[in-house]
């Protein structure tokens, strides 16, 4: 009997990068992760096939940054994966990075806004399956993403419209930040605390206090939507 492939590829983009709650998650889930980050020299596979799936994770920079030689050869290996109809999950600038790969465009808020903190995230009609019900998710991000052609929009926010999204069977791609824990929540306050100034901004007290509201019903969203995207690794 052939074994079942267990290696799931988590690409990152800072040296510090943490895959958080979604790394945990799949590792209950009985996945081996292969962590990669591009941005200082990792490679990523040419055949994407070695992988059971792929998650891209968010970072500082912008989908749009082409001049920089690991985003062209993360939007390469994206385009392979989708290519391939591999389980992909793409989380912010991984879903922007997506997108991009699909045709659509990623780019500013038009009046300067940003959503930092939680906001609301509602389903569409075809996107109750993997939205059940209205949540409030942590955010943190300046850019959106267009709805590529052939995608189904699952979930939409006010700010930012376009909240997640599917193409074919399995590749998901989300604008918020599930993998979060209350660690890095902490850290990115501290260390992006400049950013709290910006139109759209909660106050990191104001992060804190939703954090204790509303974070188990999101972490309940992440179990669910790994379970169905992904699964347990053994029968």
């Amino acid at each position: 009997m052939v074994s079942k492939n267990r290696k799931i590829l988590l690409v990152m983009h800072q040296a510090r990068s943490d895959p958080g709650r979604v790394g945990e998650a799949l590792r209950t889930l009985g996945y081996e992760l292969d962590m990669r980050i591009p941005a200082i020299g990792h490679q990523l596979p040419d055949d994407p096939s070695e992988h059971c799936a792929s998650v891209v994770f968010g970072g500082p920079m912008s989908a749009n940054d082409e001049h920089e030689d690991y985003i062209r050869r993360e939007m390469d290996y994206v385009s392979n994966v989708l290519k391939n109809e591999i389980p992909f999950f793409g989380i912010c600038l991984g879903a922007q990075i997506m997108a991009r790969c699909l045709g659509a465009e990623v780019k500013l808020h038009p009046e300067g806004f940003m959503e930092i903190g939680y906001y609301p995230v509602r389903p569409t009609s075809e996107g109750l399956n993997e939205f059940p019900s209205d949540m409030k998710a942590y955010q943190w991000h300046k850019e959106g993403f267009d709805l590529p052609r052939d995608c189904t929009l699952l979930a939409t926010g006010f700010l930012f419209e376009n909240q997640a999204f599917k193409y074919g069977s399995n590749a998901y791609g989300i604008q918020f930040h599930p993998e979060v824990t209350e660690a890095m929540n902490r850290r990115w306050l501290d260390r992006a605390s400049h950013m709290l100034a910006e139109p759209g901004a909660q106050s990191g007290e104001d992060q804190l206090a939703d954090r204790a509201r509303h974070d188990a019903k999101l972490g309940r969203w992440l179990d669910r939507f790994l379970n169905q995207w992904i699964g347990p690794a053994f029968p």
